[in-house]
């Protein structure tokens, strides 16, 4: 008796998990549709873009032509070093004892 009883309990247990169990896979398997989905939603515009994007390029370089570059400026000297910084330096190399 003691095994049938045990038997009847598996039994209503397995009743009861099977259906939850295939009912959570269906409900995994339509959530990795709807993510899979916008996956390819998301692929299919970032294609449309680099499209576009080139289709803008080639238009640009049609009917504007090249940018011509900036003119360079010149390159302006930096100012002389202050005589006071230098000074201070040598002193603290004499306190430190290291010269330079």
């Amino acid at each position: 008796m003691r095994i049938l009883w045990t038997v009847f309990k598996v039994v209503i247990a397995l009743a009861i998990m099977v259906p939850l169990g295939l009912l959570a896979f269906g409900l995994t398997m339509g959530l990795v549709g709807v993510v899979l989905g916008l996956a390819f939603i998301a692929l299919k515009l970032a294609i449309l873009a680099a499209v576009a994007y080139g289709v803008f390029r080639v238009a640009k370089s049609l009917f504007f032509g090249s940018s011509k570059p900036a003119p360079k400026r010149p390159v302006q000297s930096l100012p002389p070093r202050d005589p006071y910084y230098d000074a201070a330096m040598r002193e603290l190399d004499a306190e430190m004892g290291t010269n330079r």
